[in-house]
């Protein structure tokens, strides 16, 4: 069986002015690159999208959190599970998250100093092992301590890790145990030609104001561009089977990934700009070799005044095909959803489909993959 599997992730999407994903100056974020100034929305915004997405798709009990508020969810399980207090069950949740010896934020004691990424189902398997608490509430520190340390904490968060943190991974500095090596990476998403910031200069008025008060009662400007952004991701079916514990789960997760990955989009400013779009083409490339960022297509920037969007296709078609042919790194698999000119696209990228099918035909190979090397 390979060991070198990759679900390569391909976007070209457009977006009206927005302003979805801001600097510290509440400026749209940008980069320089082939020597123009590029529109960018950063991995971790669209990362952040797509988890949030994920709620729409499942429980929510099912995911994961980020948060430095580990003890007290602990504690308000503990306390639902075996009807002991708030305080007593807080206590014995610091008691059993005592060696993994994060500190607690200076800020606020009752917090750790950062955020950790884990499962609500990771936390309810520590009340399971835990069991009845009962005598626990009566001991004192020291003998709480020991009396909790068969409770393997490092272990359960170690294993049975909800789809977005085997997708997304987790860092955590000062226990490396307790790292998981992320299956999914995601690219800074860029325009494929030069932007320009603008300005909304905008004022809202007093309801309240009579003729004789005139003038706004507020007045402000909001920076944004618009533009033709080039997305990419990639999954790696082995890790995130490791990540699973098993293969029977991952068909499941690529497909939740590729459905919220080409639907969500950052929320900033949203209901200033109403930026909500769907893309113009989704190709969804198995790999054997290596991922395969395709974003050397736009390294001479679009440039036109009849809109971008379909150079931009034509562009990445054909950066597709040089991948193939100069680099002999043929795809095991193409599905594609895209608006474009059939017969330019259909040889880079395959025969459109409707993108209900294609996450299922994504969903189908994933798991006919992982099961046979014979698939070419």
């Amino acid at each position: 069986m390979s060991s070198r599997r990759f679900l390569d992730i391909h976007v070209l999407q457009t977006v009206p002015p927005s302003n979805m994903n801001r600097d510290d100056a509440n400026s749209p974020k940008q980069a320089i690159y082939g020597g123009a100034r590029r529109s960018r929305v950063s991995s971790q915004a669209w990362k952040r999208a797509t988890r949030t997405a994920f709620a729409t798709r499942m429980s929510k009990e099912d995911l994961g959190t980020r948060t430095k508020q580990m003890s007290s969810l602990l504690g308000r399980r503990l306390a639902d599970a075996h009807g002991v207090t708030a305080e007593d069950a807080t206590r014995i949740a610091n008691a059993l998250l005592a060696p993994l010896e994060i500190k607690a934020s200076k800020k606020n004691a009752e917090q750790m100093s950062y955020l950790l990424f884990f499962g609500y189902p990771q936390l309810d398997a520590i009340v399971t092992e835990v069991g009845d608490i009962a005598d626990l509430v009566t001991l004192e520190d020291a003998a709480l301590k020991d009396a909790v340390e068969r409770v393997d904490v490092k272990k359960i968060l170690g294993t049975g890790h909800p789809v977005d943190v085997a997708l997304f991974g987790r860092m955590v500095a000062d226990i490396p145990n307790l790292n998981v090596d992320a299956a999914c990476q995601v690219a800074h998403a860029i325009s494929t030609h030069p932007v320009e910031i603008e300005f909304d200069y905008y004022t809202a008025v007093d309801d309240e104001n009579t003729r004789e008060q005139p003038g706004a009662g507020m007045i402000g400007t909001i920076e944004f561009n618009s533009a033709t952004l080039y997305r990419y991701a990639t999954i790696g079916l082995d890790q995130l089977e490791t990540n699973l514990g098993g293969a029977d789960a991952v068909p499941s997760a690529v497909e939740l990934f590729v459905d919220c990955f080409a639907r969500s989009i950052p929320g900033g400013h949203a209901n200033s700009f109403a930026h909500r779009t769907l893309p113009s083409l989704v190709a969804v490339v198995a790999r054997e070799d290596q991922p395969v960022n395709l974003v050397s297509a736009f390294e001479k920037p679009v440039r036109s005044s009849e809109g971008v969007l379909d150079q931009s296709m034509t562009r990445l078609a054909a950066e597709m095909t040089i991948a193939t042919t100069n680099w002999g790194q043929a795809p095991v698999k193409v599905l594609s959803c895209y608006n474009g000119d059939a017969a330019r696209l259909a040889e880079a990228f395959d025969a459109s489909m409707p993108f209900p099918r294609l996450l299922s035909e994504v969903k189908s190979f994933a798991a006919d993959w992982l099961s046979s090397d014979a698939l070419r």
